[in-house]
């Protein structure tokens, strides 16, 4: 099984609104991070994606983090973006967050920008011709039982 068909598996063990959610902002993400490698970490209360440079957890530009309800944007040096509007939520001293309601929320001009900002600081940057390639980091053991 690939990277890719994994994904999509466990994405689909997810409520039917939550996995639809989830494809949509997905879309978006490799719309506009092409050629990052997607490090994929099925945890018990949460999926995260990072959409990295490499295969380095630690040259993350973003990630999405799926939860029950809903799902949050992340931002790696968040705590010196510029975000003239506010919406960074978080008070780590790195990451900071948007919350996703719907996956049109990407398309919003503070959030390209934010984003934008992030891809400029990325070190390495991304190949983006690079092919996609999705790595599960980890899965939780719902992920090992075989669906019926």
């Amino acid at each position: 099984m690939t990277g890719l068909s994994e994904l999509n598996g466990i994405i689909a063990r997810r409520s039917p609104e939550m996995a639809e959610l989830t494809r949509a902002i997905v879309a978006r993400m490799r719309a506009r991070l092409p050629g990052a490698v997607e490090m994929v970490y099925d945890k018990k209360n949460s999926l995260v994606i990072g959409f990295c440079a490499d295969e380095r957890a630690s040259n993350v530009i973003n990630s999405i983090a799926v939860y029950t309800k809903w799902i949050n944007l992340y931002f790696f040096e968040g705590d010196s973006l510029p975000d003239p509007e506010g919406l960074l939520q978080g008070s780590g001293t790195m990451v900071r967050h948007i919350r996703l309601e719907t996956a049109a929320d990407l398309d919003r001009p503070a959030v390209k920008a934010l984003m934008s900002a992030a891809l400029k600081r990325a070190d390495p940057p991304i190949d983006e011709k690079a092919k996609r390639r999705v790595l599960i980091k980890q899965r939780s053991r719902r992920s090992l039982i075989p669906d019926s």
